[in-house]
């Protein structure tokens, strides 16, 4: 999942059909802070998230690390790079995951729909990183933690009688490294969101959001 803009949410995987879902050939599951793959890995399967959340990361030789995406229901990864994997894949809570043979994208091996399904996600994937970058090059902290925000509650968020609210399963560092900003950053603009009252906050992991016409119009622009 790449944070983008707050308009335009068809680039995100949908759920594969049951159909082409009586192809994949295992389910795996893996606990809060296990690792699915490791850079490095040959890529030998793809996985759709069925349950939970995981989080893609990459660590340069200095040890800083930059946090790649995030995984949620419906999302497909592990597409390869010359055959291997290209970050870290670990689970921020409890995990169920489809598994697809990497051949599958690669030559639509016995089930061309399922072929066609895995490669649309792919290139679903390659477009949303393009914005994610454009983002980051692009918008100020505020609007980049407002944008996270918005693309969180579309993707997880819930109906209340008092707003909407959204569970982040995510630390406000992996938001950080995810981001491009310092864990201090982070906290401050959630501090702001919440002193505007365009959200609040239960806990650090769940945010209600009480104005989203606010949150996406400060996800586009920064009103000082």
């Amino acid at each position: 999942m790449y944070v983008t803009t707050s308009t335009n949410h068809a680039r995100f995987t949908p759920p594969i059909s049951e159909e082409i879902e009586s192809h994949a050939i295992g389910a795996a599951r893996i606990h809060e802070g296990e690792c699915l793959y490791y850079e490095g890995d040959e890529v030998e399967r793809l996985y759709q998230v069925l349950t939970g959340a995981v989080r893609l990361t990459r660590l340069l030789e200095d040890g800083r690390r930059q946090v790649i995406a995030f995984g949620f229901p419906g999302d497909i990864i592990g597409f390869p790079n010359d055959g291997l994997h290209q970050a870290d894949c670990d689970a921020l809570t409890d995990t169920k995951l489809k598994s697809f043979r990497r051949s599958a994208l690669e030559n639509g091996e016995g089930e061309p729909a399922l072929h066609f399904a895995l490669l649309q996600a792919a290139l679903r994937e390659i477009h949303a990183m393009q914005e994610h970058f454009m983002m980051l090059g692009l918008k100020c902290s505020d609007e980049r933690v407002a944008s996270f925000l918005v693309t969180m509650l579309e993707r997880c968020g819930e109906t209340t009688n008092v707003g909407r609210r959204v569970f982040l399963p995510m630390s406000r560092l992996d938001i950080a490294d995810f981001l491009g900003l310092t864990v201090e950053t982070v906290s401050r603009c959630f501090t702001a969101l919440r002193r505007s009252g365009i959200i609040s906050l239960k806990n650090s992991q769940t945010v209600l959001v009480r104005d989203e016409a606010a949150l996406a119009a400060k996800a586009l622009k920064e009103h000082d």
